[in-house]
This record gives structure tokens, sequence and C-alpha cells, in this order.
């Protein structure tokens, strides 16, 4: 089990690392009080059979308030490796950010503007500063940019693929506000317009034979399941956690249903994490 103490200025995006790190499976813990990392290093060995990773973030507040120096040297005659991680950006680019955003630095006072609270917050952080192992300058990264270079620097990885849920609805009761994606199936062949079919539903073994039995059924089907092959990888890329899928008919029973379960199927087959949900079914 490794720690890692991730600091920096305020606005430079140790919030957003944080995120990111517990995205990829590693236990954090925000603020923590500095004089109390040399106990919670002891106390995080229990973790070590659930974690390779437990992150504490260490803000200004709290380093201000004590010998970082010596704490610091208190956790390296421990028996835990730890490694700090500092965020820093240009000046000019956190006074916009808190332009933008219009939140107030936690260190201004009506005594202290925000450039010399900057300045000041650079002083107190100066010991993580100079032993920092890895130095992000986020002036020029969005978000995305910064979990790919936290991802990159400490070696890890999302610790799960992207949950794919696919969901049939019918258009007549509305959209579902939650997709994604939305495919409309209501030009396949109808079962409606069959009487012995029209009360059943798509996960019917009747539907499922007279749906299955239509080329266009079955086209429409393959150019789904394609399209979703090549474009899931890239919101997997862009780290998305969640993607949902609805397919929908014009009352939700019979094809987009039969469509959903096909879908589910084919990429239960490919992947973990795919769920299958038919709104407009009791």
């Amino acid at each position: 089990m490794k720690l890692l103490i991730v600091s920096g200025l305020s606005g430079a995006g140790k919030t957003i690392a944080l995120h990111s790190l517990e995205d990829m499976g590693t236990y954090c813990v925000d603020n923590l009080p500095v004089s109390l990392l040399p106990a919670f290093a002891e106390q995080a060995k229990q973790l070590a059979n659930l974690h390779d990773y437990v992150a504490v973030g260490v803000d200004a507040r709290t380093a201000a308030l004590h010998d970082l120096p010596s704490l610091l040297q208190t956790l390296s005659d421990t028996d835990i490796p730890y490694s700090i991680l500092f965020l820093e950006a240009d000046d000019a680019v956190l006074i916009k950010r808190y332009s933008e955003t219009r939140r107030k630095h936690p260190l201004t006072t009506k005594q202290l503007p925000l450039a010399e609270a900057i300045k000041y917050e650079r002083q107190l952080l100066a010991p993580l500063s100079s032993r920092a192992d890895i130095r992000i300058n986020t002036s020029q990264m969005h978000v995305h940019q910064l979990r790919d270079m936290i991802r990159l620097r400490t070696d890890l990885q999302i610790n799960q693929s992207i949950s794919i849920l696919f969901l049939s609805f019918g258009f007549k009761y509305g959209l579902p506000q939650e997709a994604d994606f939305i495919f409309d199936v209501r030009c396949l062949p109808n079962p409606h317009w069959d009487p012995e079919l029209r009360p059943l539903t798509g996960r019917d073994h009747a539907v499922v034979q007279f749906l299955a039995s239509q080329p266009k059924v079955q086209q429409m089907l393959a150019h789904i399941s394609e399209f979703l092959s090549v474009w899931i990888p890239q919101f997997e890329a862009d780290n998305r956690s969640y993607l949902t899928v609805a397919v929908g008919c014009t009352g939700g029973q019979h094809r987009s249903v039969y469509i959903t379960e096909q879908l589910a199927q084919l990429f239960n087959q490919k992947r973990d994490g795919v769920l299958l949900r038919h709104r407009e079914l009791v």
C-alpha cells in the first residue's frame, strides 16, 4: 500500500484530482489535518488488501498550523512509502478561474486580496511543493486532460468499465430524459397489428420469432450494434462512467423491447456492467 499526499494551490484542481483517484479505485480522504498524517498512515495499513493507493488531500489551511518538514520526516520514519502530488497553475490563470466561478479563495480576507492570497498560499505550501514527487501545472489543461495526466503519472487505471443501460420505451409516453442515445424503431414491422401477438411483448417467444424473421429488423439491429461498438469505447476514453442507450417504438411493448433485449445480450458477451430495463412493461 502506498500513501499519496495530494496538495496544491486552491483552484489548481486538487478536488478534481481526488475525484479522479477515487474513480481509479483509490481510497481518498480530503482535508485531513496534517498533524494526523503519521497516525492516519498507520491506520491505512488495514486497507492494504483493498487498495494499492490511499490518497490524502492537504490544503494550505491545515498546513499553515504545523511544521510540515518535521511531520514529513516523522512520516518517512514509518515503513509506509509515500509520495506527494502537487498541483499548481500560473497566478493569472488562478485569478481568472476565481473570477469565472465567483468562488472565494480560502485565504482571502478583507485585508488580503486574491492576488496576495495566492502568493501567501505558495509560501505556506512551499515545503510540500519542494518535496513533490509529481508536479502538474494545470494552467493549460481542461478537466479530462488532468484526469489522464494523473492516471499516467500515478500508473493507475480506472477500476471498472463504463456501465451501459439498455432501455426500451414508448414514444407516445414521452422521451426518457436520461438517455444518451435514442434509436427510433417505429419504422420496423409492428407485431401490434397481429391480433395474436398484440397482447404479448417483445420478450415472448412468438413475438421474438416474428421479429427475428424480419430482414429489416435484423438490419436495424446490426446497424445499431455496429454503431455502439465503435462509439462506446470513445465514451470510455473520455472517462464516462454511465451510458444510457434508449430504443423506442410507439407503445414500448414489442419492437423496442425485442431490440433492447438483443442488444443487451450481444454486449453482455463482450463486457461487464450491462443493464437492461423496459420502461413501459410492468
